[in-house]
């Protein structure tokens, strides 16, 4: 399981999620953050520092959420 990070982030890309990630799986996009969900270790520490709870458990997107972790892996397959 990996961290997703959903459509708030699109309004507000402040990257507080960078800067505490452990592992460096958070990448900045053109239009959001994205977290490699290959390199995530579940922590959570992005989520607590999320200012407008844009990051899930994979396991708990909603049906409309689910594009969010299909980008995150488009975005990391170009890598």
């Amino acid at each position: 399981m990996a961290f997703v990070i959903t459509s708030p982030c699109m309004n507000e890309k402040s990257g507080e999620c960078v800067d505490v990630c452990p592992v460096d799986c958070i990448e900045e996009g053109e239009d959001q953050f994205y977290i490699n969900p290959n390199t995530c270790i579940d922590c959570g520490m992005c989520v607590m520092q999320c200012p407008v709870a844009a990051i899930v458990e994979e396991f708990d997107l909603t049906p409309e959420d689910e594009q969010f972790l299909q980008k995150a892996e488009q975005f990391f397959e170009k890598r």
